[in-house]
């Protein structure tokens, strides 16, 4: 059986061999580029290091599984939680339960184990283990032009006659709506964002803490990614913000809503920072605009601004460990508060 242990400085190396070996070349240049970045400059990192488990056979590095910590609420306390991102295991070593073995190290140390995302082998070793079904983050999509409804398994006759068909309905849909409240970009997240969240932190069952230090470190570092922030403000006051992101996926343009805070109860405020996002996808020539939420008020003002919901193949997957919650703790997520910038979704 294999020993595993803390990731050290010196498993830098071997770690990345195998990372090498498990997923390409091409993916270990991208995995390097923000290794430091997602596993040494988080805020929330411990004084003892990454949270990343090594499995060692002799001097052998024959796995991996790889963290990001952060401050998790929980019905109104905060616990140290994960989110499980990069695991690995040598090509030779796969299917002899070692995933499992750094799967329950993991959740042994942590006060809060979460995944967002899993891969279907994730995904049934967590039933394996019987942690509480969750099921996917819901999605939800604003059609914005006539080719947001395409698909590329779709031949292309048949993408332009839905796209015919359905542009009365979309052009409907993606009006435009005058804003209801103060925008304006963000370039730096001061105090009054760590004073947002604690002011809205007892909104949510279950959330991350969206702090000044985590959101400049998510959303303002990372060397891989580049994201757009606005900021909801009444008086000069801070009430929200949004942070999004346009990508091209085939068949078209997408502007992605990364993640977002406000009131649950300010219903005008969302619908500001919606309107924003409209304007900005339309200035880029989106087709569609797409966001992730399980927070049931969000989601329904989310709906009422041209929003569907739409099949989500981002499954959401937790097991609180330091806090003492329920089993039925985890069949009422309405009021959870998950996005899809809370893990690595977004990379």
């Amino acid at each position: 059986m294999a020993d595993i242990s803390r990731f050290t400085p010196d498993d830098l190396k071997p770690v990345s061999a195998l990372y090498r070996r498990v997923f390409g070349v091409d993916a270990a240049d991208g995995n390097r580029l923000r290794w430091e970045w997602q596993y040494l400059r988080n805020p929330n990192i411990p004084p003892e290091g990454p949270q990343i488990w090594v499995a060692r056979e002799g001097s052998t590095v024959v796995g991996q599984y790889a963290t990001m910590p952060v401050r998790l609420v929980v019905g109104g306390r905060e616990t140290v939680g994960s989110w499980g991102m990069d695991v690995m295991v040598a090509p030779e070593r796969q299917r002899q339960g070692l995933g499992e073995q750094l799967f329950r190290t993991w959740d042994q140390h942590v006060g809060a184990s979460l995944g967002l995302g899993l891969s279907e082998s994730s995904y049934r070793l967590f039933q394996k283990l019987h942690w509480p079904n969750l099921g996917p983050v819901p999605c939800l999509v604003k059609p914005l032009t006539r080719r947001a409804l395409r698909r590329p398994n779709w031949p292309m006759p048949i993408n332009r006659l839905i796209s015919a068909v359905t542009l009365p309905f979309v052009r409907i849909v993606a009006r435009a709506r005058p804003l209801s409240a103060e925008i304006e970009p963000v370039h730096q997240f001061g105090d009054q964002f760590t004073a947002l969240w604690d002011r809205l932190s007892g909104c949510f069952d279950v959330a991350v803490r969206r702090d000044a230090a985590y959101l400049t470190w998510k959303y303002l570092e990372p060397p891989h990614v580049r994201y757009s922030v606005v900021a909801l403000k009444r008086g000069g006051d801070l009430h929200g913000y949004a942070v999004y992101r346009h990508v091209r996926e085939p068949r078209g343009r997408v502007t992605l809503l990364v993640d977002f805070l406000v009131d649950p109860d300010d219903e005008v405020g969302l619908k500001a920072l919606l309107g924003w996002l409209d304007r900005e996808a339309r200035a880029v020539d989106s087709d569609k605009i797409r966001t992730f939420a399980l927070h049931e008020g969000f989601r329904r003002v989310i709906r009422r601004s041209g929003y569907f919901q739409v099949k989500s193949t981002m499954e959401f997957a937790a097991k609180i460990n330091a806090v003492s919650v329920s089993q039925d703790f985890y069949q009422h997520t309405g009021r959870w508060h998950i996005t899809l910038g809370d893990s690595d979704q977004d990379r």
